[in-house]
């Protein structure tokens, strides 16, 4: 055999590590998985809503003294480190593997939010909240992709949609836990506000400690050069689940991935992948992002405003009414998540976004008339989003699957970033400025252009949309390093 031929065979290797893990019956390892990976998105509830519920507690602070502006300029804060952070932390994770990037993040984070709660001034304040931003976001990227790569295949859209939608788990749960810890009777408010963000520190260690148990992705060292240690971790994955479930586990499907195992970093070729090969995908997560994030959180971060300025809720009685908007939000993906799986990505998906988009522009037409009272107003809110909360969750999930391996979670970065940039700046300022004009039309016509954008995320993905359900990853975006029997000679 010639020496470069000695080479290319040293160079390529057969693996069934994907077919291995997604014929694995649902086990106890599965839902360490989902408990320890998927808290993230618990803790960027907690995150996003915590720091609004202790406003009133950091303004009259004898230490810190913040302002309306500063306020709102810290939350600003905490977005920009959380995209900051998935672009960095994305990067890395698919450079250096799902473990040590969940892991590195979840300790940012846990750190920072305690620092947060020991802030001196607001320079201090700013510092730490970029800093627990940078770690959530980070999160997105590494968790996502462990996720979508231990997860069988025929589970995956379930999984992955109410891991997402547990973000509201943590909203309520910072809403509720910032009156507690702020009630003077418990302690005095000073302590109280800075027991909040530690109470957050708490939950990272824990998490930490739960994530030591959660092994690499074999996904992941299969595409770096790393067969045998991914061969050793599904082997002994199976041992587990097979010990948790008693049965033996069912055959394996008799096909093989062939994998060059002589790159390791295949960030240039994946970018150019993202907008050559895979161009029409990255306009379908583009729209599915950028529509409901804009929508999600415009009404979002703008719903106290409009409930104290034309329905006359007090503000500190604007907390309960957040309660079942969150629970709203929380079982849309529970209750639809399965017929993703079932039903099909592209029909749900574009379901889901349509209907929320028609749902929200006919609520904006009940408000201009003046149909409902607050009550009434937040029963709309909970109706439209317990099913655009299953869309934005599918915007997420679509994003983990089809791109390939290699990229992943540098394509969940980069398109987290921008639904956050379009999102938590576009949709809020937007719909604030509309409030601040105390006009029914004004606003009316903010929901109808939410609406719209929705509506437009259903028809791309109606033409773009990819199947998806119930397939493997590989099967959905091969992977960068696979090599067909075609390229074998080259």
């Amino acid at each position: 055999m010639p020496a470069t031929d000695e080479v290319a065979a040293a160079a390529v290797v057969e693996t069934d590590v994907p077919y291995r893990l997604d014929r694995l019956p649902w086990s106890r390892f599965h839902w360490l998985v989902v408990a320890a990976l998927g808290v993230a998105w618990i803790l960027d509830g907690l995150e996003v809503t915590l720091v609004g519920s202790l406003s009133g507690a950091l303004a009259r602070s004898p230490l810190l003294r913040l302002s309306g502006a500063e306020i709102g300029l810290a939350a600003s804060v905490y977005l920009l480190g959380a995209v900051s952070g998935a672009l960095l932390f994305g990067w890395l994770t698919d450079r250096l593997g799902r473990k040590r990037l969940f892991t590195l993040t979840v300790a940012i984070y846990a750190v920072a939010t305690v620092a947060s709660g020991a802030s001196w001034n607001f320079a201090s304040l700013a510092l730490f909240r970029f800093l627990t931003g940078a770690g959530i976001g980070g999160e997105y990227a590494a968790v996502n992709a462990a996720i979508q790569e231990l997860i069988p295949a025929r589970r995956r859209g379930f999984t992955d949609l109410v891991v997402n939608g547990s973000f509201w788990l943590g909203a309520a749960a910072g809403a509720a836990g910032a009156v507690a810890v702020l009630n003077p009777r418990v302690m005095p408010a000073e302590i109280g506000w800075r027991v909040a963000f530690a109470i957050g520190g708490v939950l990272g260690v824990i998490v930490l400690l739960l994530r030591r148990w959660i092994p690499e992705s074999p996904r992941w060292l299969m595409t770096h050069g790393l067969p045998d240690e991914a061969e050793r971790v599904v082997r002994e994955i199976e041992q587990q689940v097979e010990r948790e479930t008693g049965a033996p586990l069912p055959p394996v499907p008799e096909r093989k991935l062939r994998l060059r195992t002589d790159v390791r970093s295949w960030f240039a070729t994946g970018v150019r992948a993202l907008f050559t090969l895979y161009a029409r995908r990255t306009v379908l997560g583009t729209v599915l992002m950028a529509s409901q994030a804009f929508a999600y959180n415009a009404v979002f971060f703008t719903y106290a405003l409009i409930l104290v300025d034309f329905y006359n809720v007090k503000p500190n009685q604007v907390g309960w009414f957040m309660l079942p908007f969150a629970l709203g939000n929380f079982l849309g993906p529970l209750v639809l998540g399965k017929l993703f799986d079932t039903v099909g990505r592209r029909p749900m998906i574009a379901s889901t976004y349509a209907l929320s988009g028609l749902l929200m522009a006919l609520t904006g037409w009940l408000f201009l008339t003046g149909t409902l009272n607050a009550m009434q107003q937040t029963l709309a809110w909970t109706v439209i989003f317990f099913i655009a909360s299953a869309a934005a969750s599918s915007a997420y999930l679509t994003i983990g699957e089809i791109f390939p391996l290699e990229i992943r979670a540098v394509a969940i970065a980069l398109f987290y970033a921008l639904g956050t940039g379009v999102g938590g700046v576009a949709g809020p300022a937007m719909f604030g400025a509309l409030s601040d004009t105390h006009s029914r039309v004004a606003i009316f016509t903010g929901y109808v252009f939410g609406g719209c954008l929705m509506v437009a995320g259903a028809a791309v993905a109606i033409v773009l949309g990819v199947k998806a359900e119930r397939a493997a990853l590989e099967d959905v975006a091969p992977p960068l390093s696979a090599i067909g029997d075609d390229e074998l000679g080259r």
